[in-house]
């Protein structure tokens, strides 16, 4: 049958990339056909597929825009990404400078979240190359959704320095 709306659980959950990915452009062909979908999911990377998201936490709606709108005006503070070595020892280093509000793991590089990235970046790159982890200059780069969501979720107890 043809419903006019569509609500989809965590439809990937468990699957293969093969399979997500059919699952993603079915999803996108009904929306074409006018079929609204909702669907729910704990991916940020899948929720860049959606026109348009909610984002929720502890029961409340922090934030409902298009992925391209939450990221221009939802973040705070502004997104470095950090190449060393030993990324997750460096890890420690980066919480602790004086202008970071947070920081993760990326694969292999650290994403550090600061007010100003002119004024922390140098900030970063003295104190870990005085500690011996031979940074590359960081980079500001645009937050991913997660970055976004944390950083709405983490409000001002997250600022430092």
């Amino acid at each position: 049958h043809e419903p006019p709306i569509l609500f989809l659980d965590e439809p990937t959950s468990g699957v293969d990339p093969v399979s997500r990915r059919r699952f993603w452009n079915l999803i996108h062909s009904m929306a074409g056909r006018g079929v609204t979908v909702f669907v729910t999911t704990h991916y940020m990377d899948e929720a860049e597929y959606c026109g348009r998201l909610g984002m929720i936490y502890r029961g409340k709606l922090v934030a409902l825009a298009s992925p391209d709108l939450l990221r221009r005006e939802k973040m705070r503070g502004e997104v470095m990404e950090i190449t060393c070595r030993d990324p997750a020892e460096a890890l420690e280093v980066v919480e602790v400078v004086n202008g970071v509000r947070e920081a993760a793991l990326f694969g292999a590089k650290i994403h550090a979240v600061a007010e100003s990235f002119s004024q922390t970046s140098p900030l970063v790159f003295e104190t870990l190359s005085q500690r011996g982890f031979s940074p590359l200059s960081p980079a500001r780069i645009s937050p991913s959704l997660e970055d976004v969501f944390v950083s709405l979720i983490t409000g001002d107890e997250g600022r430092r320095g």
